[in-house]
């Protein structure tokens, strides 16, 4: 990227004895941090789920808000001034981008951070052009946001944060829900606004292993939002080995204590519960996406759907789940399944749904409805009418093993992207299900959740239950993908087949 006369030089951090709790939170979330960022730094910011990491990233862009977000203690200083005071110096990628979309086109939503900024409107379209061939978002100015993948959307985020050209870059989970090669295309972007720019870098990521070799510094966190460990990447890594797997952080190297099922395809039937065919896919009528598609989801197995962002995985899962109307062809569920209903699931109500086909959108909080996570966990037995008990029962069980019950009257909205995942995960597992489908079902987990999460699932589908999962999670694939189910940027069909076999 060119130079500009309205860039900022690499920024000084320090953090004094400083603290965040959320606004109905348990604990704080962060407590007591001392820490000094030097102008230029790269810093990798680890830590297991819920230990604070993001709100240390909205704490040093100033975007916490007022004493009704939550209760701050000890100082945090930008450049010697308060955080907060320094609005425009840092450059934030949310963990949810979605969230972080404002306008309805493309180019209009990467320039409004440098129009607000006042960077001349040459110049900001310029910098719009670079922005989006740095991150490889290959799509016209005018193209709707609205139209965009979750992994286009975290494109676009970092695009209008590279764009304003910040002296302070934080990125907050920034390649979770994308493909392979997006991965690498945005890590060599941010690489390259570094190396030109000197601009002060912390990012925070669950798989160490993306950004290790581009950081100069690993700063850890433990459950408890103290610092855990820092220093340079190899001596934080080696020395504090131990406590950091401890903690539920992704050590590069360290093994998963979990492995595939042994002929895991082939243990099941390979009888059809939900088909789709000759399926077209659309958010909305006349915006087909994906067409002629052939699926077929086997009872008792697990099937991982991948391929490249924006091909319609998440369009066809929930397809598939009966909560979008197919635009051609059509969408089956097994005598078995459907019981005494049709078979078309987008024609079953709510509560028919809920304990033949449970569905885990890719964005977690778009699902949420209740103002505490054992309320939330307790909307699916209340609407069927189960006992108290038993309602009870099964909600104390999907905490536990999720790692949520000392949360359980906590507000949805307040947990970390990680915990809501999880959320959202208990919310669907406790009306027991005969098909599960999730979306991007390990985003923001660490190795200890991520761990827990998958065992759980293995067992329900060695009991039987049908997995459907969209990831590009390769260790996940790896343990759960008894079948796969590929989808290309192209306009060929699906195909469906065992893991390990020609596609």
């Amino acid at each position: 990227m060119s130079g500009s006369t309205s860039a900022v030089g690499p920024v000084r951090v320090e953090a004094r004895g400083w603290g965040w709790r959320h606004a109905g939170r348990l604990r704080w979330a962060l407590d007591g941090i001392d820490l000094r960022i030097a102008p230029g730094e790269r810093v990798l910011l680890l830590g297991p789920s819920g230990s604070g990491k993001s709100s240390l990233l909205h704490a040093l862009a100033g975007v916490h808000g007022g004493d009704d977000e939550g209760e701050e203690r000890g100082s945090l200083l930008i450049d010697g001034a308060r955080a907060g005071g320094a609005r425009g110096r840092a450059g934030l990628v949310l963990q949810d981008p979605d969230s972080q979309v404002i306008l309805a086109r493309v180019g209009d939503d990467v320039a409004f951070g440098c129009e607000n900024l006042g960077v001349p409107r040459d110049e900001t379209w310029q910098r719009v052009a670079e922005a989006l061939d740095a991150v490889g978002l290959d799509l016209p100015l005018d193209h709707p946001t609205s139209a965009l993948s979750g992994g286009q959307k975290q494109r676009l985020a970092l695009a209008g944060a590279l764009a304003m050209r910040p002296g302070l870059l934080l990125l907050d989970e920034p390649t979770a829900n994308l493909d392979p090669s997006g991965v690498a295309e945005v890590r060599a972007a941010v690489a390259r606004v570094l190396d030109r720019t000197g601009a002060t870098f912390v990012v925070v990521e669950h798989r160490v292993d993306v950004w290790v070799d581009l950081v100069d510094r690993v700063v850890a966190l433990g459950s408890d939002g103290r610092l855990l460990a820092d220093g340079p990447p190899d001596e934080v890594l080696e020395r504090h080995r131990e406590a950091l797997l401890a903690a539920g952080v992704w050590v590069p190297g360290a093994p998963l204590p979990i492995e595939r099922r042994a002929d895991a395809a082939g243990s099941r039937s390979a009888q059809a519960i939900l088909v789709g065919e000759q399926l077209a896919v659309g958010r909305r009528r006349g915006a087909v996406v994906r067409a002629g598609l052939d699926v077929a989801l086997a009872e008792g197995c697990s099937t991982v759907l991948t391929g490249p962002n924006g091909v319609g995985k998440s369009t066809l899962a929930l397809t598939l789940g009966g909560l979008l109307e197919p635009l051609g062809g059509r969408v089956a569920a097994s005598a078995p399944l459907a019981g005494r209903l049709v078979p078309e699931p987008i024609r079953w109500r709510s509560r028919d749904l809920l304990t033949r086909i449970g569905t885990v959108f890719q964005e977690p909080e778009h699902q949420f409805v209740a103002s505490t996570v054992r309320a939330e966990v307790a909307v699916a037995p209340h609407a069927l009418r189960l006992s108290g008990a038993e309602g009870s029962a099964r909600a104390d069980e999907v905490l536990t093993r999720l790692r949520l019950d000392h949360l359980a009257g906590a507000n949805p909205f307040t947990l970390s992207g990680g915990e809501q995942r999880r959320l959202s995960v208990a919310a669907v597992l406790v009306a027991r299900p005969r098909v599960i489908i999730l979306d991007e079902p390990t985003f923001g987990q660490d190795r200890a959740t991520w761990l827990e999460l998958v065992r759980l699932l293995r067992e329900l589908v060695d009991d039987g239950v049908t997995l459907l999962a969209v990831t590009h999670d390769a260790a996940f694939g790896e343990v759960l993908g008894d079948r796969r189910l590929d989808l290309v940027a192209s306009d060929d069909a699906a195909a469906s087949a065992p893991t390990g076999s020609a596609q």
